[in-house]
């Protein structure tokens, strides 16, 4: 898992409880083995709360995107310092 993945398999576990526990996700269990998978209610649920702030974060985001572009521009019309 680390090797693939950079994360360790405990912590994969502890991600996976917590989808589970806040109904993002559902565990099935088969012999030995536990199949997730995603919950599209709690993914709806998340989706609802976020489009309250949708707007809002979406004019200053597309500001703040506007103020990094005119840096970057700014920053190659400056000759190199030496």
């Amino acid at each position: 898992m680390r090797a693939e993945f950079g994360i360790s398999q405990p912590a994969v576990s502890q991600h996976l409880k917590v989808l589970r526990e806040n109904g993002f996700a559902h565990v099935r269990v088969d012999g030995a083995r536990r199949l997730y998978s995603l919950d599209p209610a709690g993914l709806r649920a998340a989706d609802e709360w976020l489009d309250r702030y949708r707007a809002f974060w979406s004019q200053r985001l597309d500001a703040l995107d506007t103020e990094l572009r005119r840096g970057r521009h700014r920053r190659r019309d400056q000759p190199e310092a030496p």
